[in-house]
């Protein structure tokens, strides 16, 4: 297999470059840790995936002469897609560039792309400046959380985007999204960009001016959603989309294809949403199976009867939880515990009973470790307790959430409530909600793996009035249906469903307002 591009010359044995391009990146991968991919955000794209991406990019590209970029070149796979697809599409390179920071991955493209002529630069993408302007750009940017990205990183890739287009992002933004942003000075007008990202970054509030770039600095063509369970990395947890996007700004109202499942040839599930409507939105995922004619009447939602908060976060479950035989074997003061439910992959049921005390009558007990007292009166007063708060002053103290307290083993303010929801989950069935509600009998309060359900007024005094109503409200919560949790929550690689409190409170529940008619 060969291609012909006008500057390049022949490229022959595409296949078995293309062959060889696998084995040094399987090599390299199986070289590197997966916390340090993961820090580093590298999770390659899968060939026939960049074949895919490449082909749709090309048919939206109507110039016949491609000006290539690739900001994350690794080893070159859109690239090598690209070189594959041109005769396809009777599209000539004329110029091509692919920008990676990584040593390894570099070096391995100099050994496979290096005599076709593409200008391989080492570096930090977000810290060049661009040379030349391109009318194509195919890339999967590094997914790299924003906890890996220090402050000071932060501030000069913020001002970095400030400067390009306008836009500053917020600091829980990803650095993929820095990519797209700091790419924007390296595009022609009409350049033609599509870049596979995670889709996460529709829903979450750190995604609002990801959503205002793609709706006022440039054209927004197309967002493609792969179904998350079939994930298209072996990696990555994450669920992926394809946005397509032209350099050019529109002034009037546009309509733009969202879709999913499927191929971006051939999916699933395909409708155009106008941009105003988009502008509206709060999340984009919704799209194309969301009826925006259905949101101009208010259905009740659980954020009308309860206020949401996620669970407490320990800082360090194994110091901070304790059973009670493991409280009793090391004569620890129950004064300074308070009742804990486990995790929910360890709660078996969906119920929770009280025994005397106000604890879960539970196989294993457990309690949280709630010392708000300052280190001097504990070393003092409670030998035992301090003796095993110094047990962690090495280990636990210095983790990042206890490191950042007034002091590090004070613990959230959380009261119990009778109702609570799993953050995560999955489903057993199309049918199955990904998420428990648990009905809490006892003085229990929760970790950050659940949410945590608290009735507002109207709710309450009917509670205070009718606490036999209790059942019917947990009747009510079980009742929503996996597809009304679900168009709220979030969906990972794999099928891995999560919601947040302020997505809970956005989900349907007109039960509760027919209960409390």
């Amino acid at each position: 297999m060969g291609t012909q591009n006008k500057r390049f010359g022949a490229i022959r044995d595409l296949s078995l470059i293309e062959s060889r391009r696998m084995q040094l990146q399987t090599a390299i991968d199986n070289s590197k840790s997966i916390e340090s991919r993961r820090r580093f955000g590298q999770f390659a794209t899968p060939y026939e995936l960049a074949q895919e991406i490449m082909s749709f990019g090309l048919t939206l590209q109507d110039k016949k002469g491609i000006s290539f970029l690739e900001p994350a070149f690794g080893t070159g796979a859109f690239y090598s897609a690209l070189l594959s697809e041109c005769d396809k599409h009777a599209k000539i390179i004329n110029t091509a560039i692919g920008v990676e920071v990584d040593k390894d991955f570099f070096a391995a493209a100099n050994e496979l792309w290096g005599r076709t002529n593409v200008n391989l630069v080492s570096g930090d993408f977000t810290e060049i400046e661009a040379f030349e302007k391109v009318n194509l750009l195919v890339s999967n940017p590094p997914y790299v959380r924003h906890h890996y990205i220090n402050k000071e990183q932060k501030s000069k890739l913020s001002a970095m985007t400030q400067k390009e287009t306008g836009l500053s992002l917020s600091g829980l933004a990803g650095l993929y999204c820095y990519f797209i942003l700091s790419a924007h000075k390296w595009l022609a007008p009409d350049a033609i960009c599509g870049w596979l990202i995670p889709s996460e970054f529709m829903d979450v509030n750190y995604g609002g001016k990801m959503k205002e770039y793609l709706l006022n600095k440039v054209h927004l063509l197309r967002v493609h959603r792969y179904n998350p369970e079939s994930c298209k990395f072996d990696d990555a947890l994450v669920s992926s989309c394809v946005v397509w996007f032209k350099n050019e700004t529109m002034e009037k109202n546009y309509n733009v294809e969202f879709s999913y499942g499927g191929t971006l040839e051939r999916p699933a599930v395909c409708r155009n949403v106008d941009r105003n409507t988009l502008g509206k939105s709060g999340k984009w995922t919704h799209f194309p199976t969301y009826d925006a004619q259905l949101s101009n009447t208010h259905t009740p939602t659980l954020g009308d009867f309860f206020t949401i908060k996620r669970g407490l976060a320990t800082g360090d479950n194994d110091f901070f939880i304790l059973s009670k035989e493991e409280i009793e074997e090391l004569n620890l003061d129950m004064n300074f515990f308070t009742p804990i439910l486990p995790s929910p992959r360890y709660l078996k049921c969906n119920e929770v009973f009280s025994d005397k005390y106000g604890n879960p009558r539970l196989d294993t007990q457990y309690f949280l470790l709630s010392c708000t007292l300052p280190e001097e009166e504990v070393k003092k007063n409670y030998p035992s307790i301090w003796n095993y708060l110094s047990s962690g002053l090495d280990t636990t103290a210095q983790k990042y959430l206890c490191r950042n307290r007034k002091v590090w083993y004070y613990q959230e303010n959380r009261s119990a409530t009778p109702f609570l929801c799993s953050y995560m989950g999955r489903g057993k069935g199309e049918h199955t909600a990904p998420f428990r509600f648990i009905l809490n009998h006892t003085s229990a309060i929760a970790t950050n793996s659940y949410l945590m359900l608290y009735p507002k007024t109207i709710l309450q005094e009917a509670i205070t009035q009718t606490p036999d109503i209790l059942h019917e409200i947990w009747n009510a919560l079980t009742n929503i249906t996996a597809n009304d949790l679900e168009s709220e929550g979030r969906v990972y690689g794999g099928g891995l469903k999560k919601i947040e409190p302020k997505e809970l409170s956005y989900v349907k529940c007109p039960h509760l307002a027919e209960l409390l008619a």
